[in-house]
């Protein structure tokens, strides 16, 4: 057994793993619209290398990310605690706690989930890995192509953000 699996833990309290060091890999003026979003990798603690799993807390106000659709990547989140608002191209819906939602790569359905209530929302997000994926935010002047250590951001004409 190596080292880096060695030091792997078998297992431990979700709630208790360390948030994400940087809150947000978005560039400004986006950066900002994700503040109130607390990101605990859980995958990335047990060195799982084809799909990601994240817990998250959106504190009131907060919103999981600009409306964003991938090119490749499927998604699924599932509602531990609160209220959120999930807004897709179909419209609005608010999800309960137990209530899931699933977004398949490729379709163009753009999507994110927004705190509106006064509570804090915790949800586990679950993604794939694939090569190659990219994603695009039909609000905003930005889109993302996954490159050797995560997302390369540029805005919808091709130009690198700073």
């Amino acid at each position: 057994m190596s080292d880096s699996v060695s030091n792997r833990p078998v297992a431990l309290a979700a709630a208790e793993a360390a948030p994400r060091a940087k809150a947000s890999n978005y560039p400004e003026p986006f950066a900002s619209r994700v503040k109130g979003r607390i990101k605990r990798p859980l995958g990335d603690l047990f060195g799982l290398a084809s799909f990601g799993v994240n817990l998250t807390t959106l504190k009131p106000g907060a919103m999981s990310a600009l409306r964003h659709a991938h090119v490749k990547q499927d998604e699924f989140v599932y509602i531990l605690e609160g209220e959120p608002t999930l807004i897709t191209d179909a419209g609005r819906a608010r999800l309960n706690p137990g209530m899931c939602a699933g977004f398949k790569g490729g379709t163009g359905d753009a999507h994110h989930l927004v705190n509106e209530t006064a509570d804090d929302v915790v949800y586990l997000e679950i993604g794939d890995r694939l090569p190659g994926d990219g994603a695009t935010y039909p609000d905003d002047d930005i889109a993302a192509v996954a490159a050797a250590g995560g997302w390369r951001f540029v805005h919808k004409d091709g130009t690198p953000y700073a």
